[in-house]
């Protein structure tokens, strides 16, 4: 059983792109394309613990609270391209925690996800740490009716993986 003061210690990405006709049905399609649209997201701020490790996405038993970093986007413009994007730069000693950033905006995903990548790695300067590697990831979506861009950086514990409710 893992402890609520318990640290993290995997981590995956996830991202989707919806419409519906109402943008909170877009944002509820986005998140069950992300694949977790059946937790509860618990939005936190963007520390990645040290020594978490990079996995494929999980399946979260339904209902869990799920604690992550995500950039959002919802419109109802029709035409507009929206898109939504996270980056985690991850420092050589892992032993130090990562940095998680989030950017959403309406733009095409190659110009949101430069300025994700571009603020990971100014989080890291501002921690005083030279090396360290960036990852992303980010989805786009052109409005219809309403869309929503998704993108996330999940927080979870290996204990829990493949374990059944």
């Amino acid at each position: 059983m893992v402890d609520v003061r318990s640290i993290p210690d995997i981590h995956f990405f996830c991202a989707g792109a919806s419409e519906g006709k109402t943008e909170l049905t877009s944002f509820d399609g986005a998140l069950l394309a992300a694949g977790i649209g059946n937790t509860n997201l618990i939005k936190m701020s963007s520390i990645l613990p040290p020594r978490s490790k990079e996995v494929k996405a999980v399946a979260i038993p339904p209902g869990s609270f799920l604690p992550l970093a995500y950039a959002a986007i919802t419109s109802t413009e029709p035409g507009e391209t929206i898109s939504a994007a996270v980056a985690i730069a991850i420092p050589d000693d892992r032993s130090l925690n990562g940095v998680i950033m989030e950017h959403h905006n309406h733009a095409p995903l190659k110009f949101v996800e430069a300025k994700v990548r571009e603020m990971a790695e100014e989080a890291m300067a501002m921690r005083g740490i030279k090396k360290f590697t960036v990852h992303s990831k980010g989805v786009e979506a052109k409005v219809k009716h309403a869309a929503t861009a998704f993108a996330a950086v999940c927080l979870w514990y290996k204990d829990l993986v493949n374990r059944e409710k």
